[in-house]
């Protein structure tokens, strides 16, 4: 499949690119060449190949959801430098001081 220039002036205006007219020629030749080489997987027999949404099979590896003993909340309160109810107390980053 062989580009015009026309197309690569498209092209390039759609990528929003100014192009010299030597730049064109050069993706004209170059983008005809790229073209031509995907051409080339219409040959390949793909028959007994099933249709696949990625090149290498997914899983999901998940461990099962167990409800275990936590840590006392003293121990994790410990190092809080401020707490209020058994919480971490944090300073407020949604202000409405702006109205």
């Amino acid at each position: 499949m062989s580009l015009t220039l026309a197309d690569v002036e498209k092209i390039a205006n759609l990528a929003r690119l100014e192009l010299t007219e030597a730049e064109k020629k050069q993706y004209q030749e170059q983008l005809s060449a790229i073209l031509d080489y995907a051409e080339r997987l219409n040959e390949l027999d793909l028959s007994d190949i099933p249709p696949t949404s990625h090149a290498i099979a997914q899983q999901n590896i998940m461990r099962s959801d167990v409800a275990e003993p936590s840590l006392p909340m003293e121990e994790l309160l410990h190092n809080a430098p401020q707490q209020k109810e058994n919480q971490f107390v944090v300073q407020a980053v949604l202000d409405d001081s702006s109205s």
